[in-house]
């Protein structure tokens, strides 16, 4: 029987072992075996040792998704150091604010941002070293050049202690916060990755990445299908051809997509005549799915959906909903808990609430994160002494236990005294003719406090009525949640992880008004 990797640092030498030949990560034409994979993993490890790296730094990553990246995330794995990946679509000063933030001494760059780097170390504190990666450029040292003179040697083994990925909050309310994620946490990823469907990978077998890897989703579908000895193909940018081009040409098996990925798709030319038949699965998550577009995906692309939910402050563990149970009403559910994870939902006493009653839902097990980077307080406000994880999600257990998710607590709507969940308005919306996308937010209103807005991207060629949309919803939802009012836009702004940033669409209504409720 072959040998499993145990840490994530023991995947390149355990698969250099088994299948060194085997092309382990795939980027535009360029690629890396395990073989390779495993002696740049040293190397890096000898460059951070030699550049005065010690255990429990942080080495901060700015770069477009690149096959480099995992030569240095398992080589900081083995030295003991920690990668802390930076989101590439954040602000100077707020990258800036992360580097600070991180404490790493080194930053490693690709070419597209050398000059943000640049103006970023101007911001911090303290002496930083530029590293960059394929090109040299002044101010750089080159990372190529580097790894190669690198001296390798006896390295102390890894801890399940050592934080091996620090990936920092979205931020969409407050200043990222560092989420701390450690070898034993990932000890329990690996554990577990073969009970999980959707995660199952065989070593024959080829995942596209297209989330990026300062991304939990990125990180984890990457670590999976390498920690089971199959191929993985990065595509740095998401390009709804480029996808459709790879899964037939590559005959990919699994591949993670946000719903709104899914949703561009379904509307790209190239759809109609793609071949998707090596397709097992489409993993997704990281945001609602409406579901009229989950049901023509899963016509369309004629696979397995297996829903993921959890956080990157649970290692991007929680529930899942296999593709068995993708019927009936459990099409809205989110599924059930890990194995050897559990669920529950919490009401503002912080106690278990019964059977259908909505509360905060909140997440126990090995994967979990060890904590907020230097912030106690706020690890303290979010992780309970018995490890308990607050989501900041609002749902319910059905009485087969269940979870359906609503939405964020905070993007809770109250009109009137009633609660109102914007992701169960959206879902009542798409599906409605002419419109491609939906979000919803509450607004001031003089009587009922807030009232539902819904800002709608119509689909390409269409122009929907406002009142047919409202009516639509209507028809499927109960009426004080239907939106009141209905605006258009061309795109909904989202983040990295497809989430819709509901605050800049509340901003404008806001203004000059203090918030009525909570």
């Amino acid at each position: 029987m072959s040998q499993a990797p145990r840490l994530l640092a023991d995947i390149p030498s355990v698969h250099a072992a088994q299948r060194g030949g085997q092309v382990a990560v795939q980027c535009e034409g360029r690629t890396l075996t395990y073989a390779e994979l495993d002696r740049r993993a040293e190397q890096v490890a000898g460059l951070l040792t030699a550049a005065g790296a010690a255990p429990g730094d942080r080495v901060a990553w700015l770069g477009r998704s690149h096959e480099a990246f995992f030569e240095i995330f398992f080589g900081a794995a083995k030295a003991r150091v920690c990668l802390a990946p930076i989101n590439t679509r954040l602000a100077v000063p707020e990258i800036a604010f992360i580097l600070q933030d991180s404490g790493a001494d080194l930053f490693l760059v690709t070419p597209e941002f050398f000059a943000a780097a640049k103006a970023v170390v101007a911001l911090v504190d303290r002496p930083i070293r530029l590293i960059g990666l394929r090109e040299t450029c002044d101010s750089f040292d080159s990372y190529e050049a580097l790894r190669d003179s690198a001296p390798t040697g006896a390295l102390s083994p890894p801890t399940l202690q050592d934080d091996v990925l620090q990936l920092y909050t979205s931020g969409t309310t407050g200043l990222p916060k560092g989420v701390r994620l450690d070898n034993a946490n990932y000890a329990a990823f690996l554990d577990l990755r073969t009970q999980v469907e959707g995660f199952d990978y065989g070593a024959d077998e080829t995942v596209l990445i297209v989330m990026p890897l300062f991304h939990v989703a990125g990180t984890n579908i990457s670590f999976s299908g390498l920690a089971a000895g199959g191929r993985v193909i990065i595509l740095p940018e998401f390009s709804p051809a480029a996808v459709l081009r790879l899964i037939e040409d590559e005959r990919v098996a699994h591949i993670f997509l946000v719903p709104a990925m899914i949703n561009m798709l379904l509307q790209a030319p190239e759809i109609e005549d793609a071949d998707l038949s090596s397709l097992k699965t489409v993993a997704y998550g990281a945001s609602p799915i409406s579901e009229a577009v989950l049901a023509t995906a899963t016509e369309r692309f004629g696979c397995g959906f297996i829903q993921f939910y959890g956080m990157t402050e649970s290692t991007g563990a929680g529930t899942f909903l296999t593709a068995s149970e993708h019927r009936g009403e459990l099409m809205r559910s989110c599924g059930k808990a890990w194995p050897q994870m559990a669920v529950k939902i919490l009401g503002e006493d912080g106690e278990e609430v019964g059977v259908g009653e909505i509360g905060e839902i909140a997440i126990w097990g090995g994967m979990v994160m060890a904590g907020y980077w230097n912030r106690p307080e706020a690890t303290a406000e979010t992780v309970s002494p018995d490890r308990w994880l607050k989501t900041g999600d609002a749902g319910y257990r059905n009485a087969d236990g269940y979870i359906f998710v609503h939405d964020r607590v905070k993007d809770m709507i109250v009109s009137g005294g009633e609660n109102i969940y914007p992701a169960e308005v959206e879902n009542a919306i798409l599906g409605c003719p002419g419109v491609a996308d939906a979000a919803v937010i509450g607004v001031p209103d003089p009587r009922w406090g807030e009232a539902v807005k819904a800002i709608v991207v119509p689909a390409a060629g269409a122009r929907p009525d406002p009142q047919a949309v409202i009516a639509w919803a209507r028809e499927r939802i109960a009426g004080y949640k239907a939106p009141k009012s209905v605006d258009f836009i061309d795109m909904l702004p989202r983040n990295a992880s497809g989430k819709v940033l509901r605050r800049e669409l509340r901003k404008p209504y806001w203004e000059g008004h203090d918030r009525l409720v909570g």
